[in-house]
């Protein structure tokens, strides 16, 4: 099982773009083509649904050795056991989640501004999201934050900070000359022709980008 402190590029499936029957399918390709770590982002469903969803997923990213986040929802990262769980600026403290889930599960908790990525490696985070970068259909009530802070958030924080929002095979090279080294990509992988091959691409050019770090 890869570390989050290995991870370079992040992965979603996030149900505003897949649909509840092609999770698993999804879920194998962004596995299968190189993700480091998976996300499961159900905003609009219920609880036992997400949970059915994260039982689905979990055999397919333990095979490959990628650990299993659950977004927001601590009670369903810790009833299938998931390797982590990621917690907004407006949801539970990282202190509540981890008592929830466990010791054994990692804590991740999203930032919109270098006080925010600050306070959460404070606050005992395990790693932080840091955007958005773009303007993003994913988020489209967040104003993007923008390429200015990325350096001075990784010299800030020594968490891994994986830069989000609007990340897209056209525009990592700005991205990683702005001084991020770890980034998830969402819409562009889950709306892809190819999503592992997309995968395969773009975590190959990460990887050569940032082999020196």
């Amino acid at each position: 099982m890869k570390r989050i402190q290995d991870a370079r590029l992040y992965g979603i499936v996030d149900l505003g773009y897949v649909t509840a029957a092609n999770v698993e399918n999804i879920a194998e390709q962004l596995c299968a083509g190189g993700v480091d770590v998976l996300q499961l982002r159900a905003k609009k469903l219920g609880e036992q649904e997400i949970e059915r969803l994260a039982r689905l997923i979990l055999p397919i990213t333990r095979s490959h050795g990628v650990p299993l986040v659950i977004n927001d929802h601590l009670d369903i990262a810790a009833a299938i056991g998931s390797e982590g769980v990621h917690v907004g600026q407006d949801d539970d403290a990282v202190a509540k989640a981890r008592a929830v889930v466990g010791p054994a599960c990692f804590v991740g908790k999203s930032t919109h501004s270098l006080a925010q990525a600050v306070a959460a490696q404070a606050e005992g985070a395990d790693y932080i999201g840091f955007g958005p970068l773009y303007a993003t259909g994913t988020k489209p009530d967040y104003v993007p934050v923008g390429l200015d802070d990325v350096a001075e958030v990784h010299r800030r924080v020594s968490l891994p900070v994986f830069c989000i929002g609007g990340v897209n095979a056209e525009r990592l090279d700005e991205i990683v000359a702005a001084g991020a080294r770890r980034v998830v990509v969402v819409s562009a992988f889950l709306l892809a022709a190819d999503v592992s091959d997309d995968v395969r691409r773009l975590k190959g050019r990460l990887v050569e980008m940032t082999k020196s770090e």
